[in-house]
Order: structure tokens, then C-alpha cells, then sequence
């Protein structure tokens, strides 16, 4: 659905495929500093304001069912979504998808855990309570919606050529750097020579200066991961997150020409998204997927 608080994914999906990134203005009823359209529940924001755009999202993006929320926490778990009741108090029980071995850095966690039960209506705190601790999450079924939070770290979506299944990602640089793209590729029954990935708007390689922690972070293990890194001073590099993810989903198996989107600054755009690196206490913007 087309509404000025939605940016459309751009990608050639299959018909029946629907991914978008909400925009900080255009919908919403947030007071500054989270004006007006946050998403997020725990950036600080009155809790009753976040809901109503929550509700608000359903409504303007057309959504086939409420968002299967997470609690990012800037790691590698993937958590598997599917229909059906959900029992209260029972969490979502470990799978693990034949053929790969998933652990979290620990491999005492299995990575991938299924949640087989829909969001429920948001109401307040439960919503918050229902939300499973991961950063990225993956369907097979038609009407579930996934939904990824973000304020300059960088959403990827991701589809099946067949348009049967989908995956959302949250991958900041730590996640990036640990193996959240690789995983959720990993977790997605659909071979990687078979799924195409869209990049929504993160923190842009003109604006977002790191320093040797993050560096390290990639080309200790990537030398060639250093071509995405343009040095500022001592110590300190701009950053291209858009080049480090194109690699991270090549080396998973995704086709280079699979893959798009990139090119967008939440930095460099303050009309139009949130970020957390230039305002501190903002809001967030969500990255949503479906298929029909």
C-alpha cells in the first residue's frame, strides 16, 4: 500500500511479496523527541504513543496480520514464525534446521528457535512480554508479517525467487560482524542460490566515522572487508555497512545481482528517518515483510 510514511521496497519480488521501511514523518502522534511515527516500544517514548502507532502501521500499511515483533539484542538468533494459538507463558521451542549447525557464540543456544504461534493484538505490555529475544526471524506462511526495528543499523529483507517464504534481518555492525545475515540465510529452507535480499536504509558510508573496534571487527578475520572502511584520521574510518552486507550475503550464497537497495543515509536524512547516532534519544523505524 502507498502512504508518504512508507518507503516501498525496492526489489523485484514475486507478485504477492510486500516489504516496506516506515518513515518518521507522515503518520504517528509521538511528541519529540520521537516525532511522530516511532515504532519502537524501549527507546524511551510514551508507551501508549508507541502503540498507537503501531495500530496506525496495521492500518496505512495494510497489514494481513499484527507484526511479529522481537527484542533485538545485536545478536546472530533467528527465530522461525508460524501460524497458530498461542499458549500463554510457553516460549518458543528450539528447531534446527537440517543440515547446518547453529549456535550462538557460545554454541550453547541453539540459533534458531520456533515461535509456531501468531503475534497477539497489541495491547500494552503484552506485546512487549510476547516479544522473543533475536534479530532476525524467517516464514513459510502466507499473512505473517516480520518486523524489524532500526535507527541507523541496517534492515535486510529477504525472498524466496518463488515468493513461499521470507526472512527479516537486523543487522547493526555487530550482528553484521558476528554472522546475523549468514544465519538467517542459513535458516531459511529455500536454497541461498534462490533468494533475493533488499538493504532499507541504515547509517550511510558518507556519514558514519568508526573506530578501530569496529574495523577490527571485520578485517581481523575479512581482509577484504577493509575496502569498505575509508580512513579519517588516525584510528577512525568511515564505514560503508550497504558493501559490508552485499559481501556477508554473496559469501552466504545469494546472487550478486540478487541483491538490492543500499545507497540511503539515516545520518545524513534527518527529515526523513530516525537515527540514533545523530540524535542519541530518538525513535525507530520499522522494516516490515509479507507474502500473500
Amino acid at each position: 500500500m502507498r502512504h508518504p510514511a512508507l518507503l516501498q521496497a525496492d526489489w523485484p519480488a514475486p507478485a504477492g511479496v510486500h516489504g516496506f521501511t516506515t518513515l518518521r514523518h507522515g503518520a504517528g502522534v509521538s511528541a519529540p523527541p520521537f516525532e511522530t511515527f516511532n515504532l519502537g516500544l524501549r527507546c524511551g517514548d510514551a508507551l501508549d504513543a508507541a502503540m498507537a502507532n503501531r495500530d496506525e502501521l496495521s492500518r496505512i500499511g495494510g497489514l494481513p496480520s499484527s507484526p511479529a515483533w522481537l527484542q533485538q539484542v545485536h545478536g546472530v538468533g533467528v527465530v522461525r514464525v508460524s501460524e497458530g494459538p498461542r499458549i500463554k507463558g510457553t516460549p518458543p521451542q528450539p528447531v534446527r534446521p537440517s543440515g547446518a549447525a547453529f549456535g550462538r557464540s557460545s554454541d550453547r543456544e541453539p540459533l534458531v528457535r520456533d515461535r509456531s504461534s501468531s503475534p497477539p493484538a497489541l495491547a500494552g505490555e503484552g506485546a512487549v512480554d510476547s516479544e522473543p529475544e533475536a534479530d532476525a526471524a524467517v516464514t513459510s506462511t502466507s499473512g505473517t508479517v516480520l518486523a524489524i526495528l532500526t535507527a541507523d543499523c541496517l534492515p535486510v529483507l529477504l525472498c524466496s525467487r518463488d515468493g513461499d517464504e521470507i526472512g527479516a534481518a537486523h543487522a547493526g555492525w555487530r550482528g553484521l560482524a558476528a554472522g546475523v545475515l549468514e544465519a538467517t540465510v542459513a535458516a531459511m529452507r529455500t536454497p541461498a542460490d534462490r533468494l533475493m535480499a533488499w538493504l532499507g536504509p541504515a547509517a550511510g558510508p558518507d556519514d558514519y566515522e568508526i573506530g578501530v573496534e569496529v574495523y577490527d571487527a571485520f578485517v581481523s578475520r575479512d581482509w577484504r572487508a577493509g575496502a569498505a572502511f575509508a580512513s579519517t584520521r588516525p584510528n577512525h574510518w568511515r564505514v560503508d555497512l550497504y558493501a559490508l552486507a552485499r559481501r556477508r550475503l554473496q559469501q552466504a550464497g545469494i546472487e550478486p545481482d540478487a541483491i538490492h537497495g543500499g545507497g540511503l543515509s539515516t545520518i545524513g536524512e534527518p527529515d526523513r528517518f530516525f537515527s540514533h547516532r545523530r540524535d542519541a534519544r530518538t525513535g525507530r523505524m520499522a522494516t516490515l515483510a509479507w507474502f500473500e
